[in-house]
């Protein structure tokens, strides 16, 4: 039997440095919006029929001397889609110029050049805000009704966790945040989520088989039993993100906050939801001895 919840201080002091380190980059250097939060310029090339992954990745060589931050799709098959908001007109008529001349483009391949403002990214900013709000208090309320609401308590407190790490490291590496981002935020939580309540299942079983064992054993047990079903589901999960993330470039945005949120997610499901709900157990009974 594994003994989780007696190094509850040691998995607790990893989640806090990490959370800490990450909101310290934050505040220093701060998020890296995108052109879909900042506002910027949105600018479609007709690039033909030839048209695929390999002549994209040609074209980022190009794209990417003009502005290294620029984001690129394949968008209806045969167009080649650019979201800045370093570009201006001029950089953007060297750049269609330079891919023009290497592709024998014609001059209405430039479709379109669309400026974003940046009322559309605080619009965005307060739905993305709204719907982690209102997915975070629809588990709070499930997870209670389900368990009790020390569980729920403990799962959400996890899933912040989970988030913050993930905030983080995009802000440590300065990594664009765009709607991929959102996407992807909302599927680390209900994944996360996921996890935890295998685990907490499993407690919730073993109070009643394991009566008068204490509350650190019943916990220690129960997430021995779901250890390995966690880390071979976070493993297999992990392993198709990162072939995604590796082999296709399109997603990356979208899949690498998953990978983050994934180890994350297993973390926080085995070493801090349940030690959480140990600790307001704990606290529980301490109280009520204090009142009696």
């Amino acid at each position: 039997m594994l003994k989780i919840v007696e190094k509850t201080k040691v998995w607790f002091a990893i989640s806090i440095i990490t959370i800490v380190v990450g909101m310290i980059a934050v505040g220093v250097k701060g998020l890296n919006y995108g052109i879909d939060f900042q506002g910027g310029t949105v600018v479609t090339i007709e690039m033909g029929k030839n048209f695929n992954q390999q002549v994209k990745e040609e074209a980022d060589t190009i794209i990417k001397k003009y502005d290294s931050q620029a984001l690129t799709y394949i968008a209806n098959e045969t167009q080649l889609e650019i979201k800045s908001n370093n570009l201006n007109s001029d950089s953007i008529s060297k750049m269609f110029n330079e891919l023009k001349g290497k592709y024998k483009l014609e001059e209405k391949a430039l479709l379109s050049q669309n400026n974003v403002g940046p009322s559309v990214g605080n619009e965005l900013k307060k739905k993305t805000v709204n719907a982690l709000l209102v997915a975070t208090a629809a588990m709070l309320i499930y997870v209670g009704f389900r368990f009790e609401i020390k569980f729920g308590i403990s799962a959400i407190l996890a899933l912040v966790h989970d988030v913050l790490v993930t905030i983080g490291v995009y802000a440590i590496f300065q990594i664009p945040v765009n709607s991929p981002f959102i996407a992807a935020m909302l599927t680390i939580i209900g994944y996360s989520i996921n996890d935890t309540i295998v685990i907490f299942d499993r407690i919730r079983e073993n109070r009643k088989k394991m009566r008068g064992k204490n509350i650190t054993e019943i916990v220690n047990t129960s997430v021995t039993q779901t250890m390995s079903r966690s880390i071979n589901t976070s493993l297999t999960t992990l392993i198709t993100i990162v072939a995604v993330y590796i082999f296709v470039p399109s997603v990356r945005e979208f899949a690498f906050p998953l990978i983050i949120g994934i180890v994350s997610g297993a973390y926080s499901s085995i070493f801090v939801a349940s030690p959480i709900w140990v600790l307001l157990k704990k606290y529980e009974k301490n109280r009520k001895k204090v009142a009696a």
